[in-house]
């Protein structure tokens, strides 16, 4: 009993330490932000400053710099745009490999799965000159059609739930005379509702969260990101760490609403389909 009292004891407390190393550096940002220039030389970073002198003018000036807008904007458009192509593509691709034998089928899956093991930084050179070649350098389509072609884990999320679907809905849609097409859009695509809104949670962060892709294909100023523009926020208020700490939090606001609200989706989306009866 004691023994069993003792590794309950020790779980909650790598738990609870778990929690303070994430919630740690939030709310460090989230008490900065709220301090004037002269607190933050004056009180320290684990402590909110007086409640008479909480101020939410560093949010004001963050909120009203026309490029976050313009960041939003981008941020915004490359976001759906690369949602709805990656759930095309997903869907269709998952349900031709589950549901089709064709010749090179190994070959083709074979050849996806190796994809997803080079890392990026590899192929970069060869990427940056397709970009180029395409025309699509210091556009939106640069990040695009990289966040669209170069992460195929939607496709090994997809392929986990047709597995689990049954192949007599196929063969009763198919002997009721509907068409392959009219199979996938009436019947399959519907049943992959969870897998979809999985993929467009974890594609959608990792989007909003990337300032690699953003900074190396789309330098132009009208072309930022939320992520870029934090970037240069940050190199023009050195020293206003108060300035950037705001910055931070407003950047950060929109993923960890996403997250709240659709974690229960990512869990249930992720291990639905990993099991088959």
């Amino acid at each position: 009993m004691a023994k069993r009292l003792t590794i309950q004891a020790l779980k909650q407390i790598i738990c609870l330490g778990m929690v303070v190393i994430v919630l740690a550096p939030i709310l460090l940002t989230l008490f900065a932000a709220l301090k004037t220039k002269a607190d933050m030389a004056t009180t320290s970073p684990l402590l909110l400053p007086p409640l008479e002198r909480i101020t939410f003018e560093n949010f004001k000036e963050v909120l009203t710099d026309k490029y976050l807008l313009i960041g939003f904007r981008n941020t915004g458009i490359i976001l759906v745009v690369s949602l709805v192509f990656n759930v095309l593509f997903g869907t269709i691709t998952a349900f031709i490999i589950e549901r089709f034998d064709f010749f090179g089928k190994k070959l083709v899956v074979a050849l996806f799965f190796v994809g997803m093991l080079i890392p990026t930084f590899v192929t970069e050179i060869a990427r940056f000159r397709i970009i180029q070649g395409l025309h699509l350098y210091n556009t939106l389509g640069a990040p695009i059609i990289i966040y669209v072609a170069s992460d195929l884990m939607q496709l090994y999320i997809y392929r986990q739930f047709i597995s689990g679907i049954s192949v007599a809905l196929d063969e009763a849609a198919l002997l009721d005379g509907c068409s392959y097409f009219g199979l996938f859009i009436k019947i399959i695509f519907p049943l992959l509702a969870p897998a979809t809104a999985t993929v467009c949670i974890i594609k959608a962060i990792t989007i909003i969260n990337d300032m690699y892709i953003p900074y190396l294909y789309m330098p132009k100023n009208t072309l930022r990101t939320l992520t870029t523009f934090l970037m240069d926020y940050a190199n023009a208020q050195q020293g206003s760490w108060q300035l950037l700490a705001a910055g931070i939090i407003v950047i950060m606001v929109p993923t960890i609403l996403l997250y709240i609200f659709f974690q229960k989706y990512i869990l249930a989306g992720v291990a639905a389909g990993a099991v088959k009866e």
